[in-house]
């Protein structure tokens, strides 16, 4: 019996045993077109052994890699692919640069600042309006992630004008007053739907609550009623 301490390491699980006997051998073999032959069948054997590298691009072009990094890089044999080296395949990549910011307003980002530097670069005013207005709005929707609760236009104003100098100045912030409409809406939709309101209007809401309060009205208020009718 052969156990796994007295064999050699098995370099690629994913061939097994036999795959890697089999290359072993043909490193052996004199004749370079028998060992030709045989290494054209082996990378047969391999493809149907992992027929999910066909779903791979250029999946012959793996085996071929795999062929060699098996056999050690041993093999002489040829390979319609360039051939790897075991410097070129261990060699460690090279680190990558790590963007070195330094914002100026730690709190805004370093995005914030890009963006000031294109709307200050802008000379038609009425993109440069739109620049500043969307801004301020960053700025406010910041502020208010961080603080959690929102800051008044004028303090949005002054960080700006500071930041920039006085060179840019927001008008209104079209985004921040829709979005307070819109929550005064949804207000008001719910409280007409729940009908704990009262309509000073007239016409039919008025109507209505009368008719409820008429509703909820006990037996004793329309006997007194009807006895002074």
């Amino acid at each position: 019996m052969e156990y796994n301490t007295s064999r050699n390491h098995l370099v690629m699980k994913e061939y097994g045993r036999h795959i890697q006997k089999m290359i072993d051998h043909i490193t052996t073999i004199e004749d370079p077109d028998l060992r030709q032959a045989n290494v054209a069948n082996v990378i047969e054997l391999m493809g149907f052994l992992n027929p999910h590298l066909k779903n791979v691009e250029d999946f012959r072009h793996k085996l071929w890699d795999h062929l060699f990094l098996v056999s050690d890089f041993k093999l002489d044999v040829k390979s319609p692919y360039p051939i790897p080296t075991r410097e070129k395949l261990f060699a460690r990549p090279k680190p990558l640069p790590y963007p070195k910011r330094h914002p100026k307003y730690s709190h805004l980002g370093k995005n914030l600042e890009l963006v000031i530097e294109k709307a200050l670069k802008e000379e038609n005013p009425e993109k440069r309006s739109g620049f500043a207005n969307a801004v301020a709005y960053y700025m406010k929707l910041a502020y208010s992630n961080w603080h959690k609760e929102m800051a008044h236009d004028d303090a949005i104003r002054s960080e700006l004008n500071s930041i920039t100098k006085g060179q840019l100045d927001f008008t209104n912030t079209p985004f921040v007053k829709m979005f307070r409409e819109r929550e005064r809406d949804d207000r008001f939709s719910k409280r007409s739907k729940s009908g704990n309101f009262r309509d000073n209007r007239g016409g039919g809401g008025g109507g209505g609550n009368r008719q409820n309060q008429s509703k909820n009205r006990g037996p004793q208020q329309n006997f007194k009623k009807k006895r002074f009718k």
